[in-house]
């Protein structure tokens, strides 16, 4: 069995079996893990033992998942069909065993893995920080295929599993214990001792969930599990708007585990699991999967000098965003500098809320809490930026002013010290154009809430220097960000492709179609939500410092409509006003109706849901390719990236350049050039129209290189990760996953302005 992934040693009768994929550095389940477990197992049958033990061989997983790559290969949903299959023989085979076994877990024990543990007659995990039990199948638009489904709400009850697999979540090691999915939590040191305990007590009996009364009541009978599973079903429909096949196949297999019998309940399973992994929105998800982990070849330097303490000019909501990422996730020092002690109180209280949450659920200690706020320090002037290595400025739109924090920046600290604008829209040449060390200036464009959003922007200008780039990605990366690198051109990609959406959504309102009409239009597409909420949480008066600079830089397809200066006069900002195209308080959310008589105009809607969307949406699309065609970004699979995770484009579809394959070139084309019939801002881009004649699409023929392209890197492995499914705009999330936890203080956040430094 030297060619296995699995390792057997027996002692005194008892097995230790050794996990570990050679030459990888996560343990993932291949297409030959049912013939080597099947090996193994009989080996063990032969030698007469008493209990084995399965560990990992590496530091820092069990088993990671399954390769995602070998769904992706499959070509027929009979293939589908069979990899589920294949894994329920085998982990039945581990069940008929005579003997017990035990999963000892330290590290990641995600999908695959985690129901190869549910295998086992039972699970013993570390309570190291790094354990994280969980079936995130659903994110890439898959049900758990390997009987997770069935085994998980045996042991943790309906709704828990359903709540663990519908969300995705991942279970920390207390809270796995506490919900009975391990048997036991213990100290890494002791983890396998402990295993062969469990090992040596025989096979385990079936398990009961550790229930409340509530829930057992609920789950006990079939009027009980009825009202679980309609609610279940109900909230899915809220939240993804029948976008996405997978949480209702979900609830369908888990109903199918209390319903049917085993053989009939596991069909139900596999069936579903064939059925998404063909599905095109687990294709467009497991692309945004690939995409991301690509990411995290480029740009890599591990020679480049490491960041270590870090600066943020500006108190105010990014900058208080940015010094948590700064502080908490990446680790590091960081010296806020604003010009008054409020705005470094208000920064340091928005991280400390954030600790003190995560400390009341036991998340970290006391301690932890007290330590991390320890690196976070602040000043009214540069005392302590002596030895900083990046100063991320975040504050107001002002050439001038950003221009002033440069040559501050350089008078006071190191030489090589980076300057990082978080600026969403001034080029960075501009803000570098004074610099007397330009080559250390870039842009490090956020989005916000910082500590939510996967995206950052990483804008260098033709003076960055390629180590600054290589700096400033690792950094983010440390952040915990996906970074994409795109060329210094005003409003660079995400407010780019943003702004012609929002005002075509703007002219359509003009033009007589009510507010919730729109909003509801494009949310039945598929963003998160609509163009006009999306304006009253960045702020109008946000929108409008933008529109102008956008416009000056690249032409009047840019320009807002003239009547929304109205809304600035009267204070209509959005939601940190209270009222903007909607009004806002504790309750509820409604149109503001005397918007309507402000604007001038008399709502008469004339256009159905679909057309309104296509509308908004085809402005976002034509753009996205004169980003490309413009080196804004380096590859359709960027522009891709950066819309999912920058602005909310429906992740089920792909994104803007996935999206238009699906489509074709020549539909979209022809659609832009119906449109342009009353308005030429809709004219096809001639890269789209040679493509329509050309038939050709974005990820099959190549972009033809130019020679001011964002750059290109060298290819290097990474490790796969998981994708994030937040979506946000320039100043504010919009998330289908968690919502926030107190309405108050939500509010409380979005009344903080950025200040000056």
């Amino acid at each position: 069995m030297t060619d296995s992934v699995f390792s057997l040693e027996i002692e005194d009768g008892l097995a230790v079996v050794t996990i570990d994929v050679p030459g990888e550095k996560m343990n993932t389940l291949r297409d030959t893990f049912a013939d080597d477990l099947k090996a193994l197992l009989d080996d063990a049958k032969q030698q007469a033992v008493k209990g084995m033990v399965f560990i990992s061989g590496k530091s820092d997983n069990f088993i990671a998942g399954a390769d995602v790559k070998m769904l992706d290969n499959v070509e027929k949903r009979e293939d589908a069909l069979a990899i589920s299959e294949l894994c329920h023989r085998a982990f039945f085979d581990m069940k008929k065993l005579p003997f017990p076994t035990v999963s000892a877990i330290h590290g990641a024990a995600l999908g695959g893995g985690l129901e190869f543990a549910l295998a086992c007659d039972y699970r013993v995990c570390s309570n190291s920080d790094i354990t994280k039990l969980g079936l995130p199948e659903v994110q890439l638009g898959l049900l758990p295929g390997g009987g997770g489904t069935q085994r998980l709400p045996k042991l943790v009850g309906l709704q828990k599993a359903l709540e663990w697999m519908l969300t995705g979540k991942q279970v920390r090691a207390k809270q796995a214990k506490k919900a009975g999915l391990v048997d036991d939590c213990v100290p890494q040191t002791v983890l396998l001792r402990v295993a062969k305990e469990f090992a040596l007590k025989g096979k385990a009996k079936a398990p009961k969930p550790k229930l409340d009364r509530i829930s057992q009541l609920l789950e006990s009978n079939p009027f009980g599990r009825n009202i679980i599973f309609k609610k279940a079903q109900e909230n899915v429909l809220k939240k993804t708007g029948g976008h996405y096949p997978a949480p209702l196949a979900i609830i369908k297999a888990v109903r199918a585990s209390v319903e049917l019998d085993e053989l009939k309940a596991y069909k139900t399973e596999a069936e579903g699991f064939a059925t998404l992994v063909m599905s095109d929105e687990s294709k467009s998800l497991r692309g945004i999967f690939f995409a991301t982990t690509e990411m995290k070849k480029e740009w890599r330097n591990d020679d480049a000098p490491a960041i270590e303490k870090a600066a943020v000019l500006g108190g105010g909501l990014m900058g208080a965003g940015i010094t948590h990422v700064s502080a908490v996730k990446a680790g590091v020092p960081v010296r806020i500098k604003d010009v008054a002690e409020q705005g470094i109180s208000n920064a340091m209280n928005y991280s400390y809320k954030i600790l003190d949450k995560k400390q009341k659920r036991r998340i970290l200690s006391k301690a932890d809490l007290q330590q991390t706020m320890s690196k976070i320090t602040g000043t009214t002037n540069y005392s302590g930026f002596k030895h900083i290595d990046i100063v991320i400025e975040a504050v107001f739109e002002d050439l001038s002013l950003k221009q002033g924090m440069v040559a501050d920046v350089e008078q006071q600290c190191q030489d090589n010290t980076i300057f990082a604008s978080n600026t969403s829209s001034l080029p960075i040449s501009q803000i570098a154009a004074e610099a007397t060390r330009p080559e250390n200036v870039i842009g490090l464009h956020y989005f916000s809430p910082v500590e939510k959003m996967p995206l950052v922007e990483i804008i260098p200008h033709e003076g960055t220097s390629q180590e600054t780039i290589a700096r400033v990605v690792n950094f983010a990366r440390k952040q915990g960000k996906t970074p994409i690198v795109v060329k210094d051109m005003a409003g660079f990609y995400v407010n780019r492709i943003l702004a012609p959406y929002v005002n075509e959504a703007a002219n359509l309102l003009l033009a007589g179609e009510p507010i919730d009409k729109i909003d509801a239009a494009l949310v039945e597409f598929g963003f998160p939500v609509g163009p006009l909420a999306l304006l009253d949480e960045v702020g109008i008066d946000i929108g409008s410092k933008i529109a102008p600079i956008l416009e000056k830089e690249l032409g009047e397809r840019f320009k807002a409509p003239d009547a929304f200066s109205r809304l600035i006069d009267a204070k209509r900002l959005g939601r940190k006003t209270g009222r903007g195209f909607y009004i806002y308080d504790k309750k509820a959310k409604k149109v503001d109706e005397s918007i309507y008589e402000l604007l001038g105009v008399s709502p008469s809607p004339r256009l159905n849901k679909s057309e309104i969307a296509k509308r908004c949406v085809a402005q976002m699309l034509n753009e996205a390719v004169r980003c490309l065609d413009d080196g804004i970004i380096a590859s359709p699979r960027d522009g891709d990236i950066g819309a999912i995770f920058g602005i909310g484009f429906p992740p089920f579809l792909g994104g803007p350049f996935s999206y238009m394959d699906k489509l074709g070139a020549s539909k979209v084309s022809s659609e832009m050039a119906t449109f342009a019939n009353y308005n030429p801002v809709f004219t096809p881009c001639d890269t789209l129209v040679d493509m329509a004649d050309k038939g050709a699409s974005f990820y099959q023929v190549e972009p033809v290189a130019t020679t001011d392209s964002a750059p290109q890197t060298e290819k290097q492995p990474s490790v796969v990760e998981e994708s994030s499914v937040d979506v946000a705009t320039d100043e504010v999330i919009i998330t289908q996953a968690p919502e926030p936890e107190s309405e108050d203080e939500t509010a409380d956040e979005k009344q903080q302005d950025d200040k000056k430094a």
